[in-house]
């Protein structure tokens, strides 16, 4: 069975930065796409990031093109997320979730989603 376990959320101020973490545990995760999506109060769960099960590829939302960076290490089973030049409208709790397809991964259409990790920017 999978798990996720994501971590390295916290407070900073506007402009500062944050890495984030996610450890998937219950089998093997070379094969399959990583990604991150996060859900801000009152509002729906929506895409972020991805990287393909090599981490040659990768996709982002428009939001945070340029200043988030997704990557992985496949020997532990971990998806990461730099999150540089942090915005208020980051505010969110972030997850991840993983996929053998990276388009169906984008979709992030998943009954189980981890405990996420809380990222709130002060203005």
């Amino acid at each position: 069975q999978v798990q996720l376990v994501e971590s390295g959320g916290g407070l900073v101020q506007t402009g500062g930065s944050l890495r984030l973490s996610c450890a998937a545990s219950g089998r093997t995760f070379s094969s399959y796409a990583m990604g991150w999506f996060r859900q801000a109060p009152g509002k729906e769960r929506e895409f972020v990031a991805a990287i393909s099960s090599s981490g040659g590829s990768t996709w982002y939302a428009d939001f945070v093109k340029g200043r988030f960076t997704i990557s992985r290490d496949n020997a532990k089973n971990t998806v990461y997320l730099q999150m540089n030049n942090l915005k208020p409208e980051d505010t969110a709790v972030y997850y991840c979730n993983v996929d053998r397809s990276s388009l169906r991964l984008r979709f992030g259409k998943y009954d189980y989603w981890g405990q996420g990790t809380q990222v709130t920017v002060s203005s």
